[in-house]
């Protein structure tokens, strides 16, 4: 059975695991750009809203003992693709480059809560 991970921050949106534990992987929901500390969302900069994501993400994996190391899948969704070159700027600031997940980057027609980036990730132990 899978072991579900609590938020220590934000609440989820939704009825839905912040991430969930299957064997050795974990499986982080997607994570979109609400800072916890403010209780407010960013909006209006993709960059910023691309760190705020990544420091979401990087919150549940040090729940979960893991660092971005562990990352071995990651997949961002995007309001629009025009931010890409932005996105990926933040992006590579987390990864060992020469270790860097696999990665999928789509455009979606909206996300939840009018935000324009959600990112996913697989850790793995």
């Amino acid at each position: 059975m899978a072991k579900q991970i609590l938020p220590t921050g934000a609440k989820g949106f939704g009825p839905y695991s912040t991430a969930v534990w299957a064997g050795e992987l974990l499986f982080v929901s997607g994570q979109i750009p609400f800072n916890a500390e403010t209780q407010k969302l960013v909006l209006n900069d993709i960059s910023a809203a691309t760190h705020q994501v990544m420091k979401n993400v990087e919150s549940v994996l040090k729940q979960a003992n893991l660092t971005w190391n562990n990352v071995v899948k990651a997949s961002i969704f995007l309001t629009n693709m025009n931010d890409f070159d932005a996105v990926n700027k933040v992006y590579q600031t987390y990864f060992d480059l020469e270790h860097a997940p696999a990665r999928e980057c789509v455009q979606v027609a909206a996300l939840p809560k009018g935000v324009a980036i959600e990112i996913s990730v697989i850790a793995s132990k």
